[in-house]
Parts: structure tokens; C-alpha cells; sequence
């Protein structure tokens, strides 16, 4: 359990009171359930009213009990197995659409992002990897995806980007053996973190070359030793990490790159362009009966 929050209640234990007590014991207790509770139905469990349930989280120094909940929630999600994530999702979607609670919660995320993340950080690293000689760029598990995505609209931008494959530690300091002081790693790493990505964010900083964290909170591991921590949240959707407010920072670092390096580019786009129409990359499009096609799913 978070030291935080339990330092916090375990000070205040002594000046609460018997419904507060209550509310204490079972946050202690039930944590992991407690943080996807509506202040309503954690009152109703532990037998007190909502209002005391919100007193509560005030007395221990909390704006509110939204606040508390979110601290709670931030820290079960490195902690928490694949059958305890079914039935926390379970728990939040009840009786409620799976397809709208699920883009709901993603749209909430992308909204705590804009309000938690640094612009000043996220500039400093944006000029940060244009400076750099090389970029190497690594995500494991589920952040292998972002990784790719990353590592593929990059390598449109720079010259020199190097998608590490994280199959092993060993392969992966093998394929950082020549990182230095003129390169960056961007490693991408969200709850539950990988210990290989954590590595090599290490391994790199002991070389000397600046380190960018994509991950969700200062206090991640891969954060620890980055130059620059660029944070989005994420949140759990059952067996799924949901990456979506990940990848729109990852999209806000593409496109700033791209209008940084604007000029230096246009030619390199255009003959892009042509290798493309030359060696049919993409499939030609009919607009107008694709937005036919459109109008009849809609109306379905």
C-alpha cells in the first residue's frame, strides 16, 4: 500500500472517529477494491454516510475524496494481478455499456493528461532529441506497440533511430553497447513496469546519453534515472493497459518535431511522396463511394 496514504491515516487514527475508523480499517484492508468505490458505496459498506466517507479524505489531507481515489488507484496498478484487473473491471462497469464506460474512462485520461503533464519538460526534451546523433527507443511488453509507433514516425524525421527490441537484457545492452553522451533513449514504461525497460534506462544513463521516460508518473522506475519525464496517465481496462492518452503524447511529440524540423524536411516528404505512387505503397481510395458506404453502416 501506498507509505503515503498510509502514513497518513495511520497519524490521523488516534483523532478519528468511529466511522472514520471504520472507513480507515477497511481502506487498509480492502485497498484495492476501495479504489474504484464511489464515495456513496464505500459509506454503504462500511456502514457510515457519504458525507463522513468525504470528511474523511479531507481530515487526511485531501481535497476530496476524488483526490483520494485517485491516489489509491495510482497505486494498486503496478500491484495488481490479471484476476484481480477482471474483477476490478467488473466492479466499475456493472449493469453499465462496456463499449461506453470503456471510451468514457479512455476520454477522462487524455483530459487528466492535459491538466498533469510539463510543457516545459516536454519542449526540452522535443529539442533535446533533435540535438541527439542517434535515438534509440525501447518499450517492452504491451509498450512494444508504442515503441514501434514511435520509432516508425521518427525514423521518417532523423536520420538515426534505432527501435531496441527488448527480447532479453542481455540483447538489449547488447544493441545499446554504443550509446553515449550524444544520443538519447526514449524508453516507454507503464504499470505493470517492466524491469527490462528500467534496466536500460539505467544502463543508458551510466553512459552518459540524455534519457527520455514516457510513463505515467515521476515516481515510476524508468523515470528515476531520465533526464526528462514526459507523463500521460493510463488505466486499467481488464486484461488491457489502456495506452490511449500514451499515444496521444507520443502524437504531440511527432507533430512538434515535424513542424520544428518543417523546412529541412518538405523536400525529403515530396520524394517520400513519389516513391510511394511509384511503387504502389497505398491503395487508391474512391472518396465518394466510401462515403456512401459510411452513410449505410451509420443508418444500419
Amino acid at each position: 500500500m501506498n507509505d503515503s496514504l498510509t502514513q497518513r491515516i495511520q497519524e490521523n487514527m488516534r483523532s478519528f472517529s468511529k466511522g472514520q475508523r471504520l472507513i480507515a480499517t477497511y481502506i487498509m484492508e480492502h485497498y484495492d477494491k476501495v479504489a474504484f468505490m464511489t464515495a456513496s458505496r464505500l459509506g454503504s459498506t462500511v456502514g457510515v454516510s457519504e458525507s463522513t466517507v468525504v470528511r474523511f479524505a479531507t481530515e487526511i489531507g485531501y481535497d476530496g475524496y476524488p483526490e483520494l481515489q485517485r491516489a489509491m488507484q495510482e497505486m494498486i496498478r503496478s500491484k495488481l494481478t490479471i484476476v484481480q484487473r477482471m474483477d476490478v473491471t467488473r466492479e466499475r462497469i456493472g449493469d453499465n455499456d462496456i463499449l461506453d464506460t470503456v471510451l468514457g474512462q479512455d476520454s477522462d485520461v487524455i483530459r487528466r493528461t492535459m491538466e498533469y503533464t510539463s510543457h516545459d519538460e516536454f519542449y526540452k526534451a522535443a529539442d533535446t532529441i533533435l540535438a541527439a546523433r542517434k535515438v534509440y527507443i525501447l518499450g517492452a511488453r504491451s509498450c512494444q506497440a508504442l515503441a514501434s509507433f514511435l520509432a516508425y514516425y521518427l525514423g521518417l524525421l532523423l536520420e538515426d533511430v534505432i527501435l531496441v527490441q527488448a527480447t532479453s537484457e542481455a540483447e538489449i545492452f547488447q544493441q545499446l553497447i554504443h550509446i553515449n553522451e550524444n544520443d538519447v533513449v526514449i524508453v516507454l514504461s507503464f504499470p505493470r513496469y517492466s524491469r527490462k525497460a528500467t534496466k536500460a534506462m539505467q544502463f543508458a544513463h551510466e553512459c552518459g546519453a540524455k534519457g527520455i521516460a514516457i510513463t505515467d508518473t515521476a515516481a515510476s522506475p524508468v523515470a528515476k534515472h531520465a533526464d526528462y519525464a514526459l507523463l500521460a496517465r493510463s488505466d486499467i481496462a481488464a486484461i488491457v493497459d489502456s495506452l490511449v492518452a500514451p499515444l496521444s503524447l507520443i502524437d504531440a511529440l511527432v507533430v512538434t518535431l515535424s513542424l520544428k524540423k518543417q523546412k529541412t524536411m518538405d523536400p525529403t516528404f515530396k520524394r517520400l511522396e513519389a516513391i510511394w505512387d511509384e511503387y504502389h505503397v497505398y491503395e487508391k481510395v474512391d472518396n465518394e463511394n466510401t462515403e456512401k458506404d459510411d452513410t449505410k453502416h451509420a443508418e444500419a
